[in-house]
Parts: structure tokens; sequence; C-alpha cells
């Protein structure tokens, strides 16, 4: 049967973007269909974490975007009176996945620095102005139609996948509906760009104060942005008024150190499509789940499931593995994104307390728990794989692989976007001299010959390197 492409990815945001660089990377002809002409402008996304630093690294745009970012060595939870009620440090600090653990950004630089490496493709393409009107699922493939502005296209692609937002078309076409976790708080967002550092927080704030919940944090490329909760009575119109802005900002002292370039009124809300795969139509990024922003993980959840999918989808198009391949990806992706959204629900909880009375019991129990020593120093960890494309009952199967660092390299540059067994003492890679020493001790500490890792830097097993091998392809070929 003829296809104008393998993948035709609905929304050109950073993770349809970056699903599409890393099909292309695998030989996989792609097109990503964005109705918009040209990158949103302003700023939206705040935040990515090292292990998405590292799928921007193999998408081939995180040196850009380390250098455009900023990091906070703190991340604090404080009293109307600004004591510390919870403080995570060390977010300035290099994590497992070898970049440092809290960068933040500006969201068009990034998705520049994507659609830029995206147009070398030959194989990949960026329609802009294009938007997907509807399509038809055949069980062999899906013909959709489109509407450009030269006139009516038809496109028929093996498989589609819609990352075209929280008001997925894509969703609302295939009538998957959500699982909605019950977490609803209109805020106002306000960007500002920065004349003088020297009179902004250094740090990342959550402000706990029951008379106005407050968010101040870093931003990417000169900007800093404050979250204000929206009171019931309020407007939006109310509170994005200048001088309503200017009020809220006054007892932070910034009057000329910064200007305003944005203010929004976003519900942040926490929901997840009960099906993220339907036939031969995929969700991906806003269109299966939406994060509260406290955690900093909505960005950084698209760009999860981006990497997850792009080398099931590879194995499936280039390699001829069962189509059944695909069904691994909301079973291993949604038990992290669930935990990922708990982690910000109860942030977003902790901040939004506007009961003075219940404000009072929350200090005072953090206020005795910090006594003793009982918080955490960080967010707790977020689960690894328990089902999938992993060998089950194997020691560290399903746990997220660091990325190792020598001599300014790193492990993931050597290693390459495939499946990949390590060995005690090398595999015959003299690239891989300079992290012999880390493999093995890694190996050595989990009583292990070898571990094969999946494309996306999840353990699939440990174990013997033969039998390793021959489970991977039993698991992806049948």
């Amino acid at each position: 049967m003829d296809y104008d492409y393998d993948i035709l990815i609905a929304g050109g945001g950073p993770t349809g973007v970056t699903l599409a660089i890393l099909l292309a990377n695998r030989g996989v002809n792609v097109i990503v269909v964005e109705k918009e002409p040209d990158i949103y402008p302003l700023p939206r996304a705040a935040h990515i974490d090292h292990e998405c630093m590292r799928i921007l690294q193999e998408a081939g745009v995180a040196d850009e975007v380390i250098a455009t970012s900023r990091r906070a060595a703190r991340y604090d939870f404080l009293s109307a009176k600004g004591e510390v009620l919870l403080r995570f440090d060390g977010s300035d600090q290099i994590g497992a996945g070898g970049w440092p653990a809290a960068n933040m950004i500006h969201q068009p630089t990034v998705e520049a620095a994507l659609r830029n490496v995206l147009d070398r493709f030959a194989n990949a393409t960026l329609k802009r102005s294009w938007e997907l009107k509807s399509f038809v699922d055949d069980g062999k493939g899906v013909t959709a139609l489109i509407t450009a502005p030269d006139g009516e296209q038809k496109v028929r692609a093996r498989y589609l996948v819609g990352a075209d937002g929280a008001r997925s078309p894509v969703r609302e076409a295939t009538k998957i509906a959500f699982d909605d976790l019950n977490f609803d708080e209109p805020w106002l967002v306000v960007d500002m760009l920065v004349d003088d550092y020297s009179r902004l927080p250094s740090e990342n704030l959550q402000i706990c104060d029951p008379e106005r919940p407050t968010t101040c944090v870093l931003m990417g490329e000169g900007r800093h942005r404050w979250e204000f909760m929206i009171k019931p009575g309020e407007t939006a119109e109310q509170v994005c008024d200048d001088a309503f802005i200017e009020e809220l900002l006054a007892p932070w002292d910034v009057k000329g150190a910064v200007r305003l370039e944005r203010k929004a009124v976003y519900t942040f809300r926490a929901r997840i499509a009960e099906q993220w795969r339907k036939g031969r139509v995929l969700l991906a990024g806003d269109a299966a789940h939406q994060t509260p922003p406290f955690a900093g993980q909505g960005m950084c959840s698209g760009l999860r499931d981006s990497v997850n999918l792009a080398w099931k989808l590879a194995a499936v198009v280039k390699e001829n593995a069962p189509d059944s391949l695909l069904d691994s990806y909301q079973p291993e992706r949604e038990p992290n994104l669930r935990a990922t959204i708990q982690m910000a629900i109860m942030m977003g909880r902790m901040v939004c307390t506007t009961s003075r009375w219940s404000a009072f019991w929350r200090d005072t129990k953090f206020r005795l728990a910090r006594a003793l020593g009982k918080l955490p120093a960080g967010p707790p960890g977020y689960p690894h794989l328990s089902s999938g494309i992993i060998l089950s009952g194997a020691v560290a199967a399903g746990n997220y692989f660091p990325q190792f660092l020598a001599n300014d390299q790193k492990l993931d540059d050597v290693l390459g976007n495939s499946s990949l067994v390590l060995a005690r003492g090398g595999v015959g890679n003299p690239a891989l001299a300079p992290f012999q020493a880390a493999i093995d001790h890694w190996l050595a500490k989990h009583n292990a010959e070898a571990v094969l890792l999946r494309p996306d830097h999840y353990i699939f097993g440990t174990g013997n390197a033969a039998e390793l091998e021959a489970a991977w392809h039993q698991h992806t070929t049948t």
C-alpha cells in the first residue's frame, strides 16, 4: 500500500517536533503539520529537567538550550512571613541524565532550535499554516484531510500522532475521554523582561500566603516570571489590568528592574486521557495529559512521550517489529505521568491553601517536621518502568540508566540511539574507554555481567550478554 509518509504528526510544538527529529534520525519518513504560521513568540513552559535535557541532546539542541537557560540552586516554599517551610536543594547540580537537574528556559528559543534541526533532514517536513481537519483510520493507515494555504491537501501515513495540545482535535475526533484528577485553579501568569537581576530573587519560590498564593521563578533569556492565584470573584479582565499587576508586584520592589512582556490567565488542570492509542492514532504531550506547573513537568512530560514513542514507531516502520509494540507506550508512560501529576497536585495544594486556619496548621506541621529533620531535600523520584518492554525479574530492569561524563564527553554521544549491551571490561568499542570504569562500577554494584539499554535510556535488563540480546529480540519482534 502506498503512503506519503510513515508518520504524520499533528502539532508543531516541542513534543511534536522533538518526536519528528528522533524519528527522522532513525530513517523514518515524517511530516509535521502545524496550523500556526510561526512559533508562538512569548514564553510558556519555564523548566526542563536533566532527563529531558538528555532527550534534547539526542535531538541535537541541548548545547544551544543550555547556553540560554538559567539555574537556581534552590526551590523554596515560604510561609506568608517568609519562613522556609520546605527547601529543595541542588537544582543546579548534575543529575542522572548528565545535565543540570533544573534548567529554566525560554520556550520560543527551544522551539526555534528544534525547528532548525528538523529543517536539516531530507526525510522530515514541517508544514506551517497546515491544519488537520479530519482523518480516517482504515486499519492499514490514516488518510488525513488538511487545509493548507494553497488549498485542501490529502496525506496518507502509516500512523498519526496527535501532539496538538490540550484542546487536541485529534483526541476529540477519536472520542477519547479524560480522567479528571480534580485540580482546577485559575492563576494569572506575568512574564517580565529583566533589566536589573540584582533586585530579583536568585532562587525559585513558592509563596504559601493564604491571602494570595504566589509563584516567583527564573526564566531563560533575561526573563523572570510571577504567577498569582486568582481569588473568587476576580475576573480575568480585572487581574490583567496593568495597574492591578503593578499592585501585585509592589511588595517585590522590582519597579524599574523589570518590564512587562506577557500577562495571561491560565486554569491549571490535572487530566489524563483514558487512551493514548486508538488503532493507528496515538496521543502525546498535552493532547494526552495536562499537569499543574508546580513541579515544572508539563513540557518535560511531552518530551518523555516523544522519546518513548520514537524508537517504537521506528522499530515498527523500519525493522518490521509487530504493531503490538506500540501497545506498551501508555502502560510504560502513564504510571510515571500519574506520579508526576500527583507530585504537582501535592505542591499545588500546599501552595493554594487560602484558609488562614489551614495555613496555620500547615505551617506548624512543616515547622515541626523541619526541626525534626523529617523533610526531604528534594522531590521524590518518579517511578521506573514496571511493565512493558523490560525483562521482568532482572535486577534493575525498568530503571533509568545514568549518563556518565568523562573528559568533557557524554556517554550518549558514543552510544547512539539504538539498544545496546554494555558489559564488564568493554564491548569492543574504543570510544567507550573513558566511561568503562564507571560502567564497570555500575555493573559491579548491581552484581551484573552486562546490561542491555533501551534506546530511551531505560534498562531492559541485566544478566548474561547473549541471553539479554536473545530476550530483547523476543520482546521486540513477537
